[in-house]
């Protein structure tokens, strides 16, 4: 089974126990690791995500897993929380993130940067991630961002 379809699947599988449990399906994603293959799981709620909302979704999602066995191969499954400094990758996330302070990492310099720091405004229209940047709205596609993610100051 190729990554794209065990994310997928995990995904469906997943989703309702998250649901049910009052929490929001944040992130799937699998991935190797040094020698390890892993299931990362993220989760979050309004309230938080804390380790004991992490162990419960677990030790739920767990049984489940091994016996709709989407993944041929060992691997180790994670359930964790996006952190105070999470990546933004979705229209959801855009959405749950509108007016916080982000950082977008760039594959290429636009206007003489690869990273702008500024308030997330949204998604115009032509599906571009707007963020206001000095003052200033600066619209990226999203095929020109790698990375993008909230910045909190911890002044």
């Amino acid at each position: 089974m190729i990554k794209k379809n065990i994310v997928g699947t995990v995904t469906e599988l997943v989703a309702p126990v998250a649901e049910e449990m009052g929490i929001i399906l944040w992130d799937v994603e699998y991935v190797k690791e040094g020698s390890k293959r892993i299931l990362r799981i993220t989760i979050d709620s309004e309230e938080g995500i804390d380790i004991n909302i992490c162990e419960k979704f677990h030790r739920t999602i767990d049984p489940m897993l091994d016996e709709a066995d989407p993944i041929e191969d060992a691997y180790y499954l994670e359930c964790t929380s996006p952190g105070i400094e999470r990546e933004i990758k979705t229209d959801a996330h855009i959405s749950m993130c509108l007016g916080e302070k982000v950082e977008a990492k760039l594959y290429a310099p636009k206007n003489g940067s690869k990273s702008f720091v500024g308030i997330l405004e949204g998604v115009d229209g032509e599906g571009r991630v707007l963020i206001n940047v000095g003052g200033e709205s600066v619209a990226f596609e999203r095929k020109e961002i790698s990375k993008m993610h909230t910045v909190f100051d911890f002044e």
